[in-house]
């Protein structure tokens, strides 16, 4: 791929990206810049987050102080927050923040608007898990709702979707879509699509840093509390309430479906982008219907060499829609029965 903004930017970029640097290298130089220095951004906010403290205040105040130096209103020294990291990545992508935020500054008026209201969502997610939780390592707590399941997804990961969509119709798509009201829409399950995986492989990790997103309200539906899924032999009476979690997925990526077949065909650096990540989702939800998911042990994932099998495939199903469709339309099914 071309270098995104800069060289240093660049090398931060592949050095935090991991899985992410699949998509961002497909995408078409008209947005590339956008999405990548948005990952950036938002990467160093997730990662002042999850900072393993047990002073959740302090967070908080380092979250908060970061926003405000996004918008221009203030300086924060995140210094100390740098010093708590054991990624080495991570640490210098915190020691790195002004160059970051630089880079940012050079952004076009437009695109840099179209970033900040992004960011401004998954800050305020992410300063609410802190709220919610408590630093990593608190003692465990949950959700209580499936509204505010939904609305967590949206926040770290539909705004992201919602982001993507308008940068693309601003820089890549512009005209090519007519219903934008609805590609906008089918943009946002995108993002939750991807952000309900993460959620549903999860959960062991998740709740040994005391966050359990399964809600309460539906694990008592099934006699079971937020403590039980401590225990791998709970996935018996686990299961009904965790597969109909990975039926809603398998509808947000039924969505994400529509929105790449909405995207005209000759845009294909732009589908590959999307169809790449959409395509693992779902062979991980057809994994995750028959595996233990709450045994630690069994950490369930699409390996690597059928990751890169997909990234043929969908590169392929680019130039040949009947190829394509018969991807989607597989992964699809096998996500829904798992077989």
């Amino acid at each position: 791929m071309g270098q995104v903004i800069n060289p240093h930017i660049d090398g931060l970029l592949k050095a935090t990206s991991r899985s992410f640097h699949l998509t961002l290298a497909r995408l078409p130089s008209s947005v590339r810049d956008q999405v990548g220095l948005l990952y950036l951004l938002a990467r160093l906010a997730d990662t002042i987050a999850d900072s393993k403290t047990e002073d959740a205040q302090a967070l908080i105040e380092a979250l908060d102080g970061y926003q405000e130096l996004l918008l221009e209103q203030g300086t924060v020294d995140l210094s100390g927050i740098a010093a708590m990291q054991e990624d080495a990545d991570e640490k210098r992508l915190l020691d790195e923040l002004d160059s970051v935020i630089a880079a940012y500054r050079s952004m076009a008026t437009k695109d840099a608007e179209l970033m900040q209201r992004c960011l401004d969502i998954i800050i305020s997610g992410q300063r609410l898990d802190l709220v919610r939780f408590g630093a990593l390592g608190s003692e465990l707590t949950t959700l209580d709702n499936d509204a505010e399941l939904d609305d967590y997804a949206y926040r770290v990961a539909g705004s992201v979707g919602e982001f993507w969509t308008a940068v693309t119709l601003l820089h890549e798509l512009e005209g090519a879509i007519e219903d934008t009201s609805t590609f906008d829409a089918l943009g946002i399950r995108f993002g939750k699509a991807l952000q309900m995986t993460n959620i549903l492989r999860d959960i062991p990790a998740d709740i040994a840093l005391g966050r359990c997103y399964m809600p309460s309200q539906r694990l008592a539906e099934v006699g079971l509390s937020h403590e039980d899924l401590r225990n791998p032999e709970s996935i018996s009476a686990f299961r009904p309430l965790y597969d109909s979690y990975l039926d809603l997925a398998c509808e947000h990526y039924e969505a994400a479906i529509r929105y790449i077949r909405m995207i005209p065909r000759k845009h294909r650096d732009l589908r590959l982008a999307i169809l790449l990540p959409v395509a693992i989702g779902l062979d991980t939800l057809a994994l995750l219907r028959s595996g233990n998911v709450l045994d630690s042990a069994e950490r369930i994932k699409v390996d690597r060499s059928r990751t890169k099998r997909i990234a043929v495939l969908c590169a392929i199903g680019t130039r040949f829609k009947p190829l394509e469709d018969r991807l989607l339309d597989k992964g699809a099914t096998k996500a829904r029965s798992g077989v």
